[in-house]
């Protein structure tokens, strides 16, 4: 990836809402170049999306739940597309992937309005995938306590400045 196109990709980490114009001054380029290299960094997928990250307190969610388990068997094309699918009916569910490490080989990261909403979500997890699931550990983080470092894409960028 050329420079310029990698400043671009950290400057839209620091502010997604950054006009063309706004950009192509801080990257010393034109504003079509700009547009250009946006359009490509989408086209090619390093740019998957372009989102905000709201105070999820302000939503009403209490508590994100970090849930690892293990699968009984490996991963085969079926039980990921199951997976998908199941995932996507969920608009809690945050992230889900395949892991390693510390006995697990799945995450999945959800936020949840209170304790009795978690646990509904876990019991019926549980449930649903109890015929592939061996074991199941969640740790719960509150939304409303001491958060040392919000979550954020920034410091990605600003590691690179350094």
């Amino acid at each position: 990836m050329k420079d310029v196109m990698r400043q671009l990709l950290f400057e839209l980490l620091k502010d997604s809402k950054k006009s063309d114009r706004q950009l192509a001054k801080v990257l010393g380029v034109s504003q079509a170049t700009v547009s250009r290299m946006r359009t490509r960094l989408v086209m090619e997928g390093t740019i998957k999306e372009f989102t905000i990250i709201p105070d999820f307190e302000k939503l009403g969610y209490e508590l994100m739940a970090i849930t690892a388990g293990r699968f009984k068997t490996p991963s085969s094309p079926e039980q990921i597309a199951r997976g998908k699918k199941w995932a996507a009916r969920f608009p809690n569910v945050i992230f889900v992937s395949r892991t390693q490490g510390m006995g697990k080989n799945a995450l999945t990261i959800s936020l949840h309005k209170d304790y009795t909403d978690y646990n509904e979500f876990f019991q019926n997890m549980m449930s649903e995938w109890a015929d592939a699931i061996e074991n199941s550990e969640s740790m719960l983080v509150s939304l409303k306590g001491v958060i040392v470092k919000p979550l954020s894409f920034r410091y990605l960028a600003e590691q690179r400045a350094t």
